[in-house]
């Protein structure tokens, strides 16, 4: 980062405050609850992540493209809910509210990260599926495990790049008369506007990032179902029909706990409601898709339920055998 400043003139001297105070939840009643609400929402999280990762390392069946991308999917939800929430419940459930000046850049760092690995997911998955119903025959060709291992890497290295660029500008900022964030973590976008000298290309940047990880993605599944939506629509019988939409039904369920919560809050911001309502309303946007998402999944994939059914067959068989053991 020095170097990155220092490329900007040597006599420019950046205002860099010790810490930042992160005031989110502060004055709501009775918020206690709320984080003992959150303290079960990140072990279902952890559990649930954990279990689908698990039983698809397990299984040899589900070791296919589309599974790969599920895979990461529980990977990001694990990482996301493990950078955020302990964090969260440190800073308020203990009180310190104070984060140093790295340590807020690098919480910012991995929480948009993960959320943002979050939506590029949900596209790897929108487009295997688009592919397995508009094209079935060439599926095995188009989405193999090379490509969708190349996709969710490359997504990777976009994100960590695209986050790099958006912390590098962040420390051109001198913060010389406010430091306290009035969020549940570090955001972008109340961080560059307490700024006090020209914030104008991380405004910029913020916008880029919307566009590129919200818009587009948003754009691209909407567009990938109603190609899925026409392509369905000509199958002969409504049973394939039936049969073909859903193995999408579970990719359409993480699409709307995740997209629509975020709208509903960003389409309500300039409507007067009170900060703290927003803050809420946003927190749970990042809460409860990572605690969702594996329960969609082991629920409403066929696949999934059928593994699981197995890997507990096999324990309580081994269990068995073990005690017939000890009994002779």
């Amino acid at each position: 980062m020095n170097s990155f400043n220092s490329a900007l003139g040597k006599n420019i001297t950046f205002v860099r405050p010790a810490y930042f105070i992160i005031s989110g939840f502060s004055g709501i009643p009775n918020i206690k609850y709320y984080y003992v609400f959150l303290c079960f929402v990140y072990v279902v999280s952890v559990l649930g992540n954990t279990v689908v990762m698990a039983v698809i390392y397990l299984d040899p069946n589900l070791r296919t493209p589309k599974y790969i991308a599920v895979f990461n999917l529980a990977f990001v939800d694990l990482l996301g809910s493990s950078a955020l929430v302990p964090k969260l419940l440190d800073i308020f459930l203990f009180n310190h509210p104070y984060i140093s000046y790295n340590d807020c850049l690098t919480f910012l760092f991995f929480c948009y990260t993960f959320l943002f690995m979050q939506v590029l997911n949900l596209v790897a998955l929108s487009y295997d599926r688009l592919i397995a119903i508009m094209d079935p025959l060439h599926y095995q060709v188009k989405v193999t495990h090379r490509f969708m291992l190349s996709l969710i890497a490359s997504f990777w290295v976009f994100a960590v790049i695209a986050i790099l660029i958006t912390v590098g500008l962040l420390t051109r900022l001198s913060f010389c008369r406010f430091v306290v964030i009035n969020s549940y973590f570090c955001d972008h976008g109340l961080m560059f506007r307490m700024a006090c000298n020209d914030y104008t290309p991380s405004f910029v940047l913020g916008l880029f990032l919307i566009v590129l990880f919200f818009i587009f993605p948003l754009a691209f599944i909407v567009l990938s179902y109603v190609c899925i939506g026409y392509a369905l629509s000509k199958v002969a019988t409504a049973q394939e029909r039936y049969k073909s939409f859903r193995t999408c039904t579970a990719h359409i369920s993480l699409v709307a706990i995740y997209f629509i919560p975020i709208l509903i809050t960003f389409s309500t911001q300039s409507s007067g409601i009170h900060p703290n309502v927003r803050i809420i309303n946003l927190s749970l946007t990042s809460f409860f898709p990572p605690m969702l998402n594996p329960i969609i999944y082991v629920l409403q994939t066929q696949e999934i339920k059928v593994s699981v059914k197995k890997i507990l067959k096999v324990r309580i068989q081994s269990k068995v055998k073990v005690r017939k053991v000890i009994l002779k």
